[in-house]
């Protein structure tokens, strides 16, 4: 079964209990835990001694698995302390971006052979490592991708394969999962409305509002034997009211649940 999580993210406006107890109400399996700074910290990296039992006490008390945390930022300092804390409160996976300007040669040795480093040291710790193309930046679309998966070697790095990006890109997600789905270990979703480079307003990234053909997708998922975490990850959303926040992660689950089933993923 393919297990369907939310980024905390989407709830940014409210706490991570507030996040947790919603998520298991719209139907999800997990959580991926925000800590990205500057747009929502449910983990607050230099106080994340501070907060574990906390965490750990609330996503057990919503019956919740801990699938991930977005970090988002490829900073060793930073990266280092996430995983720490990950190895501590249990969470596997830690998803960055990958920095840098798209085609920029020296961005893209720079920031890759950062990635071979940090995934070395996330392998001591006992956790993933995962990255996603990203728009605008030194990897964003597959020929990147693959070009750096060629480079990062170690088993504790994965792709987080991230439709909506890979779409404003100009190319087909699912065609694109195909040739990284081996190195897949995480799965960002979204929808967005035309090409970018903004996935669009919250709404527009709910699952089955976009134009990205998200069946195909999940069929691509499902075909090659994906088993890793799939989050929904829908971002600009702190000035939302709690109803319109929860109306988008019920309805993504919804939609996602259903084409999963579908295919027998569910």
């Amino acid at each position: 079964m393919i297990r369907l999580g939310v980024n905390s993210v989407l709830f940014g406006g409210f706490d991570f209990a507030t996040a947790a107890k919603y998520v298991k109400m719209a139907g999800y399996d997990g959580i991926e835990i925000s800590a990205i700074k500057g747009m929502c910290e449910h983990l607050e990296l230099d106080r994340w001694r501070e907060q574990a039992a906390e965490i750990k006490q609330i996503v057990s008390d919503n019956g919740l698995e801990l699938f991930s945390m977005e970090e988002a930022a490829l900073d060793e300092d930073r990266l280092l302390k996430a995983f720490e804390a990950g190895a501590e409160i249990g969470i596997p996976i830690v998803n960055i971006g990958p920095g840098g300007k798209s085609d920029v040669e020296e961005d893209f040795q720079r920031q890759t052979d950062l990635m071979v480093k940090m995934a070395e040291k996330a392998g001591e710790f006992g956790v993933t490592l995962c990255c996603k193309a990203h728009v605008g930046a030194s990897i964003y679309n597959t020929p990147t991708t693959l070009r750096a998966l060629e480079k990062i070697t170690s088993p504790a790095f994965g792709v987080d394969m991230d439709p909506s990006h890979i779409y404003r890109a100009g190319e087909e997600p699912a065609e694109a999962l195909k040739p990284v789905l081996s190195r897949t270990k995480h799965i960002h979703i979204r929808d967005c409305k035309g090409r970018g480079p903004s996935p669009g307003t919250p709404q527009d990234q709910t699952c089955g509002r976009g134009d990205i053909d998200l069946m195909a997708y999940c069929k691509v998922m499902v075909e090659g034997g994906y088993s890793g975490p799939v989050c929904l990850e829908v971002i600009g959303a702190n000035q939302l009211d709690l109803a319109q926040v929860v109306i988008i992660a019920a309805e993504s689950y919804g939609y996602l649940n259903a084409c999963l089933k579908m295919l027998g993923a569910r």
